[in-house]
């Protein structure tokens, strides 16, 4: 591997201004069009999440994404959504030991709602 040390971080400034508005727009698409109902979005079938019961592993990232964006960029939207999705649906995960999956889970929403909260 051949490292570019003449790259700064001010360089990536558009290329990761467009990856967190793209992030954004998808974390808001899917908190809109998904059915909870039917569990966690695992993977994808012709464009759409779909869930598989046996595991609600990714639960987690879905409410932790949000977060994140918000933590990288400010944006009050996301931190509203992340923090009222974890509050309104992550409670069972907290006991749902046995789980190999606890700590995507927690990790992804109260974990960083902790460590964001501790940065102020």
């Amino acid at each position: 591997m051949i490292i570019d040390n003449t790259i700064k971080v001010t360089d990536l400034e558009k290329s990761l201004s467009d990856f967190w508005e793209l992030a954004a727009n998808k974390a808001i698409l899917l908190d809109r069009e998904y059915d909870t109902s039917q569990g966690s979005p695992v993977f994808t079938v012709n464009g759409k999440y779909t869930t598989r019961g046996w595991t609600e592993w990714t639960q987690g990232f879905q409410y932790g994404i949000p977060l994140l964006i918000s933590e990288a960029t400010g944006n009050k939207e996301m931190l509203k959504l992340g923090k009222q999705n974890t509050i309104n649906n992550m409670a069972h995960h907290l006991s749902h030991f046995g789980v190999h999956d606890h700590g995507f889970n927690n990790l992804s929403t109260y974990g960083n709602l902790l460590r964001m909260a501790n940065q102020v």
